[in-house]
């Protein structure tokens, strides 16, 4: 990968593994998506917006690239086992999470997030997972896989890590029995705009140490139509990043995933859309205590 064929375009004082304190890890796997298919193109997608975002963040008033953000190679996926590409997702991330770096997988579909998950807590045990998502994903199988897109909190949930969802407003019958039998936190969209205090109830939930997994169709699709399941009804820009620095005040973010980003060319909205908010968490980190 070129110097400025990176995340944000940076170059080699600011781009260099050895130094930087965030890692960008590619993973565009794409094998499980149950309508349009197309997120292995989104890590590509979201790179290349990535170098025309401007690197001075006017709301946070810093150039916060200077801690230093690497792109990784891509991940090598493989269609045809689930198994070994979330396995080879999760090693990655180890060599991540050993060096100390704060990780950003960039997906491809949401089910990377589960081996992503578990790469981060052989660092942070005290860890909980926020959620920002259409579906709550937490069927134990979907179109008989467990390693469905559509499962990864399930996963996540079998790992005994708690997790807080928002912005959902789509899931089954099974699903919300399973949410009301173990008690799950969800903080649906429409609450999210009728509520003046829903983001202090979020943070009040979440434990010290918190991955951040954020699916694109979280959004409404107005602001981000591509997504394979786009869901009317969603969350904007502002409840999203005022959410974000709320937990990087109260709380420590220890590493996040952005998945579901689906290009539909030539509208590159979602993209840039995604591209902005990672640079945005990037910030909010840095200039947390």
């Amino acid at each position: 990968m070129s110097a400025l064929d990176n995340f944000l375009g940076l170059d080699e004082r600011s781009s260099a593994y050895a130094k930087a304190r965030f890692a960008v890890l590619p993973i565009p796997y794409d094998s499980t998506t149950s309508f349009a298919p197309g997120t292995r193109d989104g890590p590509r997608a979201i790179i290349t917006a990535s170098q025309q975002v401007e690197l001075y963040d006017e709301e946070l008033g810093r150039e916060s690239h200077r801690a230093g953000v690497a792109t990784l190679p891509a991940v090598e996926t493989d269609v045809s086992a689930p198994e070994k590409t979330l396995a080879a997702v999760e090693r990655a991330a180890r060599r991540i999470v050993r060096d100390k770096k704060f990780l950003i997988g960039l997906g491809g579909e949401h089910s990377v997030s589960a081996p992503l998950i578990r790469a981060v807590r052989t660092a942070h045990r005290d860890l909980t997972v926020l959620q920002i998502d259409a579906h709550a994903d937490l069927r134990d199988s979907y179109q008989g896989s467990p390693h469905s897109h559509a499962a990864v909190m399930r996963r996540v949930h079998d790992m005994k890590i708690p997790a807080v969802a928002v912005g959902i407003r789509n899931y089954s019958a099974d699903e919300a029995r399973f949410i009301r039998a173990a008690r799950l936190p969800i903080f649906p969209a429409r609450l999210c705009r009728r509520s003046d205090t829903w983001i202090n109830e979020v943070v009040a939930l979440l434990s010290p140490n918190v991955y951040v997994t954020i699916d694109i169709d979280g959004f409404d699709p107005a602001y981000a139509p591509g997504t394979g399941t786009p869901e009317p009804g969603g969350l904007d820009w502002f409840q999203v990043t005022e959410l974000l620095a709320a937990v990087a005040r109260q709380r420590r973010i220890v590493a996040a995933d952005l998945v579901e980003v689906r290009p539909i060319p030539p509208n590159h909205v979602t993209e840039f859309l995604a591209a902005k908010l990672l640079y945005r968490l990037i910030g909010l980190v840095v200039g947390a205590r």
